[in-house]
């Protein structure tokens, strides 16, 4: 299968063992990395744990591996915005369209109603006994 991808030509075994090396060598490292302490339990004795060798390839596989993953996610998550920003944009303009219809009917009481807006109004004495 991956030499029909790459043409008819298959990979020296060189280059497949080095390959399998760094991979094995990457895989060591994550589970160093993610071990859990052993457990302290009433039965079981505490054993050391020896220290695993890693070596600045396996680092440089997890760095490799970690920006690729992350190059990976950023290119998704552009695509997403990238394709939802337009309707972001036209949700924002029907809302301010309809912001403004709402508003329309103030804005124009207080631009031709404007002298009786800013009128006092008369109140009857009866009402403010009332409201006392």
């Amino acid at each position: 299968m991956a030499a029909a991808l790459l043409g008819g030509m298959r990979q020296p075994a060189a280059a497949e063992a080095y390959q399998s090396r760094l991979l094995y060598e990457l895989c060591a490292l994550l589970l160093t990395i993610l071990r859990s302490p052993p457990e302290d339990g009433a039965g079981a004795r505490p054993r050391a744990l020896l220290p695993r060798q890693v070596t600045p390839a396996g680092v440089a596989s997890m760095l490799l591996g970690a920006s690729m993953a992350l190059m990976l996610c950023g290119s998704v998550i552009f695509m997403l915005g990238f394709f939802l920003m337009p309707w972001v944009l036209g949700f924002g303009c029907v809302f301010l369209f309809v912001g403004f219809v709402t508003n329309l009917s103030g804005i124009g009481r207080a631009i031709f109603l404007w002298p009786a807006a800013s009128s006092p109004k008369e109140v009857s004495p009866s009402l403010m006994k009332s409201a006392l």
